[in-house]
């Protein structure tokens, strides 16, 4: 068996999701063929090049992979396709852009957002919002999956694989980057990192989450927020966790005003300790706690601030 993994990066630096998908290709078993494919990325590729279990990483440096457009990355995946079993990719939003297009292109069925592995065919994912786990095995001679990389740990930075410059460059031409808008934040990225505070309806109004901010900076935390604060109009849509926004598994998780909606859990009970702040003492959230205080947050919060 012969695995290639598509890294996640953003042309200057490797993203933790990297690491976490080579953990789980490792489990698959077979030789690891890390794919770095950008402009001016040769840096990450020696970084990918010194995860543990990768045996080769394929640098292709060109202006048409600059910003991962499904329709170039997917074609240049597909173009290395002959030589692989299984095609992985972090379930990103780079990954869940460009893998249904291989999928596609290859004729197989892409088995998505995988939480485990049971065989080199076999895994298993979550369905219905995470209330059940789905086990998957699929018959298909290639297998084209992406990986909910909350669900497993970091490979080590201790390996030293070759670094081999591929000189394809697939431009299918059909569409062109334009531009975007990234959230600049002293805070650490959601879904990298180690600590997240959440708030939800129970905040009230987008200036109380403020009262979330000193804790986050003692804590050097990521703050979070739940769907119905997010479509309340609290905070911006980037800060959403769950099922259809950020999939986090922090070491510590605290949810603060948030009820505990099967589309919230769903995207945060992974994490290692979860702790919830609710005046409802029967709210779902309790459920899935370590931790459980029952009471209000706009005295709870001011306490712990000033008890860390």
């Amino acid at each position: 068996m012969s695995i290639l993994l598509v890294a996640e990066h953003d042309n200057s630096e490797l993203k933790v999701d990297t690491l976490k998908a080579v953990n789980a290709a490792s489990k698959i078993g077979g030789d690891i063929t890390v794919l770095v494919a950008g402009l001016n990325c040769s840096g990450v590729a020696d970084e990918a090049s010194k995860i543990d279990g990768v045996s080769k990483v394929l640098l292709a440096d060109n202006a048409a992979y600059e910003h991962s457009l499904a329709e170039n990355l997917g074609a240049l995946v597909v173009d290395l396709a002959s030589d692989y079993s299984h095609i992985l990719a972090p379930a990103t939003t780079t990954g869940k852009n460009f893998m249904p297009r291989v999928a596609a292109l290859l004729d197989v069925e892409q088995i998505s957002d995988i939480i485990s592995v049971e065989g080199s065919d076999t895994f298993t994912r979550p369905i219905y919002a995470g209330n059940a786990i789905a086990t998957v095995q699929s018959e298909y001679a290639k297998k084209v999956i992406t990986i909910r990389t909350s669900a497993f740990d970091k490979a080590a930075l201790t390996g030293s694989a070759e670094v081999v410059s591929i000189g394809s460059e697939q431009n299918a031409g059909l569409s062109s980057f334009v531009s975007q808008e990234l959230t600049e934040s002293e805070r650490p990225e959601l879904t990298a990192a180690s600590v997240v505070i959440s708030g939800g309806r129970g905040m009230q109004n987008g200036e109380n989450f403020k009262l979330l901010d000193g804790i986050a900076d003692k804590l050097g935390a990521a703050v979070g927020a739940s769907r119905a604060a997010v479509d309340a109009g609290f905070v911006p849509n980037d800060m959403q966790v769950g099922q259809t926004g950020k999939i986090v598994a922090p070491d510590l998780y605290i949810a603060v005003g948030i009820s505990g909606a099967i589309q919230h859990l769903a995207g945060m009970k992974d994490s290692k300790v979860i702790v919830a702040i609710n005046k409802d003492a029967e709210a779902p959230i309790f459920q899935v706690a370590d931790y459980g205080l029952v009471a209000d947050l706009f005295e709870a919060l001011p306490e712990l601030e000033t008890s860390i």
